[in-house]
């Protein structure tokens, strides 16, 4: 009687762990539901927001007309980057996303050539703290337009320094790579490190090496590349 009446109890447990087990899941799928298209939203409006700070409207650049920007972004879904080209990015802690190409909106409404740039989403494995993503905005004539940092984990008040004090001084640089100093900056090249976060310095000047390298890349081998694509704020 006592182990029929063990096997009950452990039969009623198991019936209700698995009827908690039941309802958690069943919550959470509802959750998910409910939260995966604000998630996907908010996430598609950081890319647009990083995307606009990479390659902004100059001052020379003309205003796009109302309701219709000067830029659009088209993520180039069809593009090819050799295996020896990636190991090379690879060995600077350097991974490639997603590449834009950047329509000029009122070009392309007056039926021009539109193709005015790249963005270009990298990732350096190398931060102090982990992944940093940014993206980085080259025209058609090598000059980096802007660079957007968009994830970030590095130490306070030192490697969290990185999007005041490192990406605006890209902009408006047209050179072949970039490199850091810590004495301060002379050459057109030269970038000025963040006091104590050397590693971080580096990791973001790799980063953009590497986005600077993939734009090269594309330019020298256009038969590698398929312009054609949706656009994320079409």
């Amino acid at each position: 009687m006592e182990n029929k009446s063990s096997l009950q109890t452990m039969l009623k447990e198991a019936g209700i762990l698995f009827a908690i087990t039941l309802i958690a899941g069943l919550l959470l799928g509802v959750v998910y539901e409910l939260t995966k298209e604000p998630i996907r939203i908010q996430q598609e409006k950081a890319i647009q927001e990083a995307c606009e700070a990479a390659f902004p409207v100059s001052e020379d650049d003309a205003p796009g007309m109302d309701g219709f920007p000067r830029f659009l972004f088209r993520p180039i879904s069809d593009y090819t980057l050799d295996e020896a080209f990636l190991s090379e990015l690879a060995a600077s802690g350097v991974e490639i996303g997603t590449i834009y190409t950047v329509i000029d909106n009122i070009d392309s409404l007056m039926g021009v050539s539109a193709h005015c740039g790249y963005v270009v989403e990298v990732t350096s494995k190398d931060g102090y703290g982990g992944d940093i993503v940014l993206y980085m905005g080259v025209d058609l004539e090598g000059t980096v337009r802007g660079v957007s940092i968009l994830e970030l984990s590095e130490t306070a008040g030192l490697g969290m320094e990185a999007p005041k004090v490192l990406t605006p001084q890209f902009a408006g640089r047209n050179v072949e790579s970039f490199v850091y100093t810590k004495t301060g900056a002379q050459a057109d090249n030269e970038v000025d490190a963040i006091t104590s976060a050397t590693i971080t310095t580096s990791a973001v000047v790799n980063a953009v090496n590497g986005g600077l390298r993939t734009v090269q890349y594309l330019s020298e081998n256009p038969e590698k590349v398929n312009l054609m694509g949706g656009g994320v704020n079409e």
